[in-house]
């Protein structure tokens, strides 16, 4: 589980620039003195700021979301525009490396006809506390969402619903999510076996302090499939990052679990 292991480790053959990845596409020998088949391990294309349009092109292969049915000139515009969120997107803050989950759903958001599973209309945050460093305290969310009717009529017109679900927890973050998974379960009530497995909290300017701009990474779990992923966010409101990389990770488990309206060719 380290990824910085020799041989094993889940970056020992990991591919970032852009024209490295193009030279490994091309010949993987160029860059991998071995096979990573031959360790039990696989190659991996990362997405950053460094990226060219191989690196696109080859995640979506590996994600199964490129359609060769496309044309190049297709795949070359849209590569552009998603690099381009990338380089802007770093600048603020956010690192593409570990939080694949966000990159796939920067690819799909590049299709026409794309249409995610909700939206947050609106959302409003409370901590009460008496006074006391110890007293424990209570966070209260309230979540506006519209979001699309799961219907099982196998119809392909998207019937939209808006919700408004009020959830409590020891944090602000919390009591979002909290009040998230209500809103969405009553729809979906599969999300309930998606959990949050990690929430990683970084201060990229310190100079700035209370208003430095804070990076947010989630990691979930379907603990049903087994399958994890990580969303990524930065924002100078730690509220509005952590809600921002909860709505991503939400809408990536959502995936899956869309009704057929939903559904479309990258």
């Amino acid at each position: 589980h380290v990824p910085s292991r020799p041989f094993v480790g889940s970056s020992a053959f990991a591919h970032k620039g852009g024209l490295h990845v193009a030279a490994v596409l091309k010949n993987e020998d160029t860059y991998q003195h071995i096979n990573p088949n031959a360790v039990g391990n696989t190659r991996r294309i990362l997405v950053s700021e460094l990226s060219g349009r191989g690196n696109i092109v080859s995640k979506a292969k590996e994600l199964g979301l490129y359609n060769a049915e496309a044309s190049d000139e297709e795949w070359k515009a849209r590569s552009k525009v998603i690099l381009g969120q990338v380089k802007e997107l770093e600048n603020k803050g956010y690192t593409f490396e570990g939080a694949e989950a966000t990159v796939e759903l920067m690819i799909r958001r590049t299709v026409p006809n794309y249409q995610a599973p909700f939206e947050i209309l609106d959302f409003n945050v409370v901590t009460t506390n008496k006074y006391g460093p110890f007293i424990a305290s209570v966070s209260q969310a309230t979540v506006k969402i519209e979001l699309v009717k799961d219907t099982s009529d196998g119809s392909e017109a998207c019937q939209m619903i808006t919700t408004l679900e009020v959830g409590e927890g020891n944090g602000p973050v919390d009591a979002l999510n909290s009040a998230m998974r209500r809103a969405l379960e009553a729809s979906y009530p599969s999300i309930a076996s998606v959990l949050l497995t990690d929430y990683k909290v970084r201060i990229l300017d310190n100079e700035a302090a209370t208003a430095a701009t804070t990076r947010v990474m989630i990691q979930f779990q379907d603990v049903e499939t087994k399958i994890r992923w990580t969303t990524v966010t930065a924002h100078p409101n730690i509220i509005v990052a952590s809600v921002n990389a909860l709505a991503d990770g939400f809408e990536y488990a959502m995936l899956q679990r869309a009704p057929k309206c939903l559904h479309s060719d990258v």
